[in-house]
């Protein structure tokens, strides 16, 4: 599938459940104001998915226009426990730059299963994406986004109940919908 059309289906995903749920109260003001960056790379490796990373890192330090970057790698990664390997050494990554406490990477995976959860678990839905991805925050604008958002903390526990209550196959039915609509 080309770039194009794999953004395009990352960005319905953004827009029609993680905006559409509710799942992240912050990220609906950033796609409004076209601040959300989707880069789509066609890196194979490990390794080339690391600078590839390091790459947007680079750019958001010197882009503010760019509030958050979703680095969406189809062809590497694709096994869930891979990928979450893989999360240790991005942070790695930002330690090494000194860009812990400026930059903070959150994980969103096809297969993506929280910890004491089975894999047919609706909560893990609430980090369940397309494609396998990247997704680079700036620490501060988060900051300043939970501290002005009242009850944050109740957040994941509100996420979680939704997905229960949505259920997995309707959960399902929604993600899979993100590619219908990226085929018109």
């Amino acid at each position: 599938m080309e770039s194009e059309a794999i953004a395009h289906v990352v960005r319905r995903w953004v827009e029609d459940l993680v905006v559409g749920l509710n799942l992240c109260p912050f990220v609906g003001r950033e796609i409004a104001s076209n601040r959300v960056r989707f880069v789509v790379t066609d890196v194979t490796t490990e390794k080339q998915l690391l600078v590839a990373l390091e790459s947007e890192l680079a750019l958001l330090d010197v882009d503010a226009e760019v509030e958050t970057t979703l680095l969406i790698h189809p062809d590497v990664l694709r096994d869930f426990f891979d990928y979450n390997q893989f999360l240790d050494t991005a942070e790695q990554l930002l330690v090494q730059s000194k860009l812990e406490g400026i930059y903070q990477i959150a994980s969103f995976h096809p297969d993506y299963q929280f910890a004491g959860t089975a894999a047919g678990d609706a909560e893990n839905y609430t980090n369940r994406s397309p494609y396998p991805l990247l997704h680079i925050l700036r620490e501060e604008s988060l900051e300043r986004s939970i501290a002005a958002y009242p009850d944050v903390e109740l957040i994941p526990a509100r996420n979680i109940e939704q997905m229960k209550s949505l259920g997995r196959e309707k959960l399902q039915a929604l993600l899979q919908g993100c590619f219908n609509a990226g085929e018109t």
